[in-house]
């Protein structure tokens, strides 16, 4: 290897290392619980400028690295809930990125002079895809660093989360750009190098700069004031402890716990009107239990869990394992909100439910198990519970509210409490299970993105956990209560009782098409590209500028 291809590789190393690095910082992580969000501005310049220096016969390969590693850094937790699970993800990434760097360098080489545009785009493009599917993870999308940020949350009921993904993304493709064409000049003179590829794409900052405004004054004037509304009284109890571990001697420690946080809770405040519990707060599945019998341990457990519901006056929405007796080997099991009315449902156990839709990729849910037997009975033998998947977005109306429950996981994304908003919910109470993480940047991981939630459909959010991040946030994505992190604890607070006429957002209405645009655009701007490298070919147009061309010494 010679003194130059070792220096460039060495560059490139360098670029690889510091993206993947300055990636994870921008968001909640293990060295910031609450991430360095002004960061992710400028996040993916070493990116950029990474896959415009790569060849294509090396870019693939720096994209998977930089995947593996950027979401190492960054779900470093998930080792502790499913070795095998964490291992499945990040290859999957490494993938992803890998497929993402070939298009990137192929918008470069396509398109000479406005290839770090078309790179942009692929960019925003990639970051809508990766949260659909089977392993659609929305952690990592780029508009979640700015979740402590009020003012830019607040275009997120205009587009989601995809416009604010774009307005940021913009400066590291600008930027990436301007520096790339001031060191391949070869002028000795850096800077004004730099000042003269800036002022060549000037306009384009310009227009950025418009919607950056325009997002700045959007989230002053946007914000609503409820103070006036009726509201509700809820409470989220928060138990500490990892529902699944211990065994029956452990679930009735759990239910006693949140059974006396609730006593307390009502004791403090009996105009409470709904109480929620944690996800699968009650593991053993309540109806199965109660109906079939056949272990008697359990059934007094869950006997005198509904007898303490019944004997309340406010509404119950309880997470459990449900399970569905088909008369087969196995039964359905269901991660599932249990929505108890004292003296209406209770005894016997009639409750309204809600299945979990969205599973968690890999460790709640793996339907190619005849194709991978292997990964499957590694999952299998991990911490995981694989779950059947629910059907119906479901809306309750009980206790003054129409409310949905999104379970966990199912809080990260967008077309899911859009989905729940159009069937009629104006609240959304979701139950989590993050204790297993033992980590707070895992649980400001969550909460970042279901704070987008509310905003999106201006509608408040309850979030009662197992060990974090309990709160109550309002439908201008500020959290107005929240529950120390890893304590036994709960929280009482009022909701607003949003108008089943109200008018929906612009979100509400349109949900992700802004990414379905980019994802759509930068398909057809490749093409185009392929297409045009062919006519340059076909009529002897065979030298492109330097921004497209390989150098990495090969």
């Amino acid at each position: 290897m010679s003194l130059s291809t070792r220096k460039n590789f060495l560059i490139n190393l360098a670029l690889l290392l510091c993206g993947s690095l300055v990636f994870a910082l921008s968001h909640p992580g293990f060295l910031f619980a609450n991430g360095l969000s002004f960061l992710a501005w400028f996040a993916y310049i070493p990116v950029f400028i990474l896959v415009r220096r790569a060849s294509f016969k090396t870019v693939w390969l720096y994209g998977f690295v930089y995947g593996m590693i950027s979401y190492a850094l960054f779900v470093s937790w998930l080792v502790i809930f499913s070795p095998a699970g964490s291992i499945a993800i990040l290859l999957e990434y490494g993938v992803i990125l890998m497929v993402t760097f070939l298009l990137l360098k192929a918008a470069a080489v396509f398109f000479p002079v406005y290839g770090w545009i078309v790179q942009w785009v692929v960019w925003c493009g990639y970051e809508y895809l990766k949260t659909k599917g089977f392993g659609g993870f929305s952690y990592g999308v780029t508009a979640y660093s700015q979740w402590r940020n009020p003012v830019f949350l607040q275009c997120a009921d205009i587009a989601g989360v995809w416009g604010l993904s774009a307005l940021i993304t913009f400066l590291s493709a600008w930027f990436s750009n301007s520096l790339f064409e001031a060191v391949n000049t070869g002028s000795v003179l850096f800077r004004t190098a730099a000042l003269r590829a800036a002022r060549k794409h000037l306009f384009s900052l310009v227009i950025w700069g418009v919607f950056f405004v325009f997002a700045v004054v959007y989230g002053f004037v946007s914000p609503k004031e409820y103070s006036a509304y009726p509201r509700v009284k809820v409470a989220a109890m928060q138990q500490n402890t990892d529902p699944w571990k211990g065994g029956l001697p452990a679930y009735k420690n759990d239910i006693t716990t949140l059974m006396n946080l609730t006593d307390k809770a009502l004791a403090a405040d009996p105009d409470i009107s709904i109480v929620l519990w944690p996800e699968t707060s009650v593991v053993p599945p309540v109806m199965l239990n109660y109906d079939m019998r056949g272990d008697r341990d359990r059934f007094d457990l869950i006997k005198n869990l509904l007898e303490f519901i019944n004997s309340k006056k406010c509404v119950f929405v309880v997470g459990n394992d449900h399970a569905v007796d088909r008369g087969g080997r196995y039964t359905d099991d269901y991660n599932a909100a249990l929505v108890f009315v004292p003296g209406k449902n209770v005894i016997p156990p009639d409750p309204e439910i809600y299945r979990k839709n969205h599973l968690v990729p890999f460790t709640e849910y793996f339907p190619y198990g005849k194709w991978f037997p292997g990964l499957y009975e590694a999952l299998l033998n991990g911490d995981t519970h694989m779950w059947t998947p629910g059907t119906e977005l479901t809306v309750f109306d009980a206790g003054g509210l129409h409310f949905s429950t999104p379970i966990c996981f199912e809080d990260t994304f967008g077309d899911i409490g859009r989905g729940m908003f159009n069937n009629g919910a104006r609240a959304l109470l979701n139950m989590s299970n993050d204790a297993w993480s033992k980590s707070q940047a895992c649980q400001n991981q969550h909460l970042s993105m279901a704070v987008f939630r509310s905003v999106e459909n201006r509608i408040p959010a309850v979030r009662s956990t197992a060990s974090g991040q309990t709160c109550i946030v309002n439908p201008n994505g500020k959290v107005t209560v929240m529950a120390p992190s890893f304590e036994k604890t709960y929280i009482t607070g009022t909701v607003p009782v949003i108008s089943q006429q109200v008018r929906p957002t612009l979100y509400a209405r349109f949900g992700d098409l802004l990414g379905k645009i980019f994802a759509a655009f930068a398909g057809i701007l490749l093409f185009v590209g392929i297409i045009l490298q062919i006519f340059r070919k076909h009529f002897g147009v065979k030298k492109l500028r330097k921004d497209g061309n390989r150098n990495d010494g090969k």
